[in-house]
C-alpha cells in the first residue's frame, strides 16, 4: 500500500539520510496515527537494526519487567546478527551490545539506521533505561557520521520531556522532531479513493467524526459496507475490533491510565469543557502537583485541548475533551451493559446521533483551520480562533458563538457550523439570531475590528 500524504515528513527523512553526518529523529503523536508504517515505507530497505518495546498492556496480570524488555532486545540483536552471548543484566549492557553490532556491519561508507519503535514501553520503573541510551548516543553514537538513529513513541508527554524538552544529557541532542498528524479530510479521502471505498463526502465527514483521521481504525473498514454497516461491526457487534480499544490507549500511553481515564470522562460531560478548579470539584480531590502532570500529559497526547474563551482572560482556562474517537465511545460505547449489534443502523437519525452530529461537526471544523482559512482566502493572515458564549441576564439574552476567527486585519469572522448534505437557507427567524449575536459581539471587540458573518458546511472543508 502506498503512503498517503506525509509529504513533509517523507522529504525530512530523505534529506535526513543523505545528510553526511549522525542524526537523531525523534517521531511521536497519538497511538495508531501512523508512526510506525511512515518509517518503514520511507527507509524500506535501509534500516540497519530495529527493534520495539514490549507493550505495558499485553499481559493482564503484570507488567513486562525489566528483565523481559532486556531479554527482547537481546533477541532482535541476535535477529540482526549479534554473536550469540549472555543476555544484558541492564539497559547500560544492552546499549554496549548494539554498539558492537553496528561496528561489525559498518563498512565506512553505507548509512546505518537504527529504528527503536515504542521507546516509552522500554523505559520501566528503575530500569535506568535513559541514562543508559544517553550513553549510548553521547558516548559512541553521536560521533559517527553514518548513523541515523529514529525513536517512536505514543506516549507524547514522556518523548517530550525526555528527548525534546529534556534539560540534561540528552538536553538539544536530537537532531529533528516530527510529530505525526491524523489524516485531515483530504487525505481521508485520498485513503478511501486508493483503497476502492465508494464514500460520500457527506460519510468521509462521519467517519470523520468517529474515526478521527488515525490510519489504524480506518483500516477495518470494509469497502463492501456502508459506513453504518462498519461503524455496527467495528463497535457493536459481539467481539468488534475497537471495543477494548479505548481502555488499551490509555494504558499503552500513561502510566497512570485510571486517573487519567478519570479526568476524561469527566470532560466529556461538557463540549464546551472544565476550568482545572470545575474538574478537581468533578473529581471531587484537591489540586497537586500530579493533577498538573496529568493535565499536561492528556494536552501533550492531543486528547485534550487548552483555550482561553474569547475576551476572557488566562485565569480562565478551560480544558475540553477533542480526541474524536474518544468523544465517540464515551457517548455510545463506553459504560453500556448491553448493546444491540445493529445500534447504529437502528439510531443513524435518531435524536440523539442528529445532536451529537452537530457537536462533533464543530470538532472538525477546529481541526481544519488552515482548510477553513484557505477557503476565506486568508491562509496568510495571522489569527487566533475559539468559542465563544455569554450567559443572559435581565438586560440581554444569552447566546454562543461555534467559532470566532480574530484576525490581525482588523477583521472578526463570526462563524456557524451546519453540517448538512444540502444547502441550507437562512429565514427570518435564524437571521435574527444572527443579527443578535453580531450585536452582542461588536460590543466585546476593539472598534476598529468590523465582524463578516462567516457559514462553515462540510463542503468548506473538502
Amino acid at each position: 500500500m502506498a503512503i498517503i500524504g506525509r509529504e513533509k515528513e517523507k522529504e525530512e527523512f530523505r534529506r535526513l539520510y543523505d545528510s553526511g553526518k549522525a542524526e537523531f529523529v525523534a517521531i511521536y503523536g497519538r497511538r495508531r496515527v501512523g508512526k510506525t508504517f511512515l518509517v518503514d515505507e520511507t527507509l524500506k530497505g535501509k534500516i540497519t537494526f530495529r527493534h520495539a518495546g514490549l507493550s505495558p498492556v499485553e499481559k493482564e496480570s503484570k507488567k513486562n519487567s525489566l528483565k523481559e524488555q532486556l531479554k527482547h532486545f537481546y533477541y532482535s540483536l541476535q535477529a540482526y546478527g549479534l554473536k550469540k552471548k549472555k543476555c544484558p543484566a541492564s539497559w547500560m549492557e544492552a546499549f554496549f551490545m548494539l554498539s558492537q553490532l553496528l561496528e561489525s556491519k559498518d563498512d565506512g561508507k553505507t548509512r546505518q539506521v537504527v529504528f527503536l519503535d515504542e521507546l516509552p514501553w522500554m523505559d520501566t520503573p528503575r530500569s535506568g533505561f535513559i541514562t543508559a541510551f544517553e550513553g549510548f548516543w553521547n558516548t559512541w553514537a553521536c560521533h559517527r557520521d553514518n548513523l541515523m538513529l529514529v525513536v517512536c513513541g505514543s506516549a507524547n508527554s514522556w518523548m517530550l520531556d525526555n528527548l525534546v524538552n529534556n534539560h540534561g544529557g540528552l538536553y538539544g541532542r536530537t537532531t529533528y522532531e516530527i510529530k505525526l498528524s491524523p489524516f485531515n479530510l483530504h487525505e481521508c479521502e485520498e485513503y478511501f479513493k486508493q483503497n476502492g471505498f465508494k464514500i460520500s463526502r457527506y460519510d468521509i465527514v462521519q467517519s470523520y467524526m468517529v474515526f478521527g483521521g488515525i490510519p489504524f481504525y480506518l483500516g477495518y473498514m470494509d469497502k463492501n459496507l456502508s459506513l453504518a454497516q462498519n461503524i455496527d461491526n467495528i463497535f457493536f457487534k459481539r467481539g468488534a475490533r475497537l471495543a477494548s480499544e479505548y481502555d488499551r490507549l490509555f494504558s499503552s500511553v500513561f502510566a497512570n491510565p485510571d486517573e487519567i481515564k478519570r479526568i476524561v470522562i469527566v470532560l466529556s460531560k461538557r463540549h464546551s469543557g472544565f476550568t482545572r478548579r470545575e474538574i478537581l470539584q468533578q473529581l471531587k480531590i484537591g489540586d497537586s502537583g500530579n493533577f498538573s502532570k496529568m493535565l499536561d500529559a492528556l494536552v501533550a497526547s492531543d486528547f485534550v485541548e487548552r483555550y482561553v474563551p474569547f475576551g476572557e482572560s488566562k485565569r480562565n482556562t478551560y480544558f475540553r475533551l477533542v480526541d474524536p474517537f474518544c468523544l465517540f465511545f464515551l457517548r455510545f460505547v463506553g459504560g453500556k451493559n448491553e448493546i444491540d449489534e445493529n445500534f447504529w443502523r437502528y439510531n443513524v437519525t435518531s435524536p440523539s446521533v442528529n445532536s451529537w452530529r452537530g457537536f462533533a461537526f464543530e470538532g472538525v471544523c477546529f481541526r481544519h483551520i488552515p482548510q477553513i482559512k484557505q477557503a476565506l482566502g486568508i491562509s496568510g493572515v495571522v489569527t487566533s480562533q475559539s468559542s465563544w458564549s455569554l450567559k443572559g441576564d435581565d438586560n440581554i439574552d444569552g447566546t454562543q458563538i461555534d467559532m470566532l476567527i480574530d484576525r490581525n486585519d482588523n477583521v472578526v469572522n463570526m462563524c456557524e457550523m451546519k453540517f448538512y448534505n444540502e444547502e441550507f437557507t437562512v429565514n427570518k427567524q435564524y437571521h435574527s439570531v444572527l443579527v443578535h449575536r453580531q450585536n452582542v459581539l461588536s460590543g466585546m471587540i476593539a472598534r476598529r475590528k468590523t465582524i463578516h458573518s462567516t457559514l462553515i458546511t462540510m463542503l468548506t472543508l473538502a
